[in-house]
């Protein structure tokens, strides 16, 4: 068991319980698709914070590295880089909710830019809005998560406006969306 300094105090992180482990691995899976649960939330070396008003789960660390917040609002996950970079490793590529980009505009992107529609190369088809969602290069590699603004379709015909807000680019740091 470890502690995690947070906002100014100390939160106690815990080994999950089997019932735990079985709700985040559900909802990674209704909200990624199936298989996600398991490839970010393995058996060994996982931790949790819960909230300390209402004891609902936080924070999902696997060692000291944060892969995913809980968020109490819709009860969703806002992944962090760690927990992107997870997923695009164990998980094949068709079956996450992604979108990639252009080469050129990768940078940008890596940097925390938004991206817009006229810069998309491909989009999962089941994104919707709202939806949490990878962005990948052309080379498939990892470029920044963030929330998808338009759902697929709306993505893939419009050149115009913001398809997805970035939270979290390679090269930046987390933004509030």
């Amino acid at each position: 068991m470890g502690q995690w300094r947070w906002r100014r105090r100390t939160v106690e992180a815990t080994i999950p319980t089997p019932f735990e482990l079985r709700k985040i691995r559900m909802i990674a899976d209704y909200q990624l698709g199936r298989g996600a649960g398991e490839a970010l939330f393995p058996k060994r070396g996982l931790r949790l914070t819960h909230s300390k008003r209402t004891g609902r789960i936080r924070h999902i660390y696997l060692g000291d590295k944060l892969i995913a917040t809980l968020r109490p609002k819709d009860g969703m996950f806002a992944l962090t880089i760690h927990g992107g970079e997870r997923l695009v490793k164990k998980m094949p590529l068709k079956e996450l909710p992604m979108v990639t980009v252009r080469n050129d505009v990768a940078q940008f992107i890596r940097e925390g830019g938004n991206l817009f529609c006229k810069h998309l190369v491909s989009v999962s088809p089941g994104i919707r809005p709202g939806d949490e969602v990878i962005v990948l290069d052309e080379d498939h590699r990892l470029v920044a998560l963030g929330k998808a603004f338009l759902g697929a379709d709306e993505m893939k015909t419009s050149k115009t406006g913001v398809a997805v807000k970035t939270r979290w680019g390679i090269e930046s740091s987390p933004k509030k969306t």
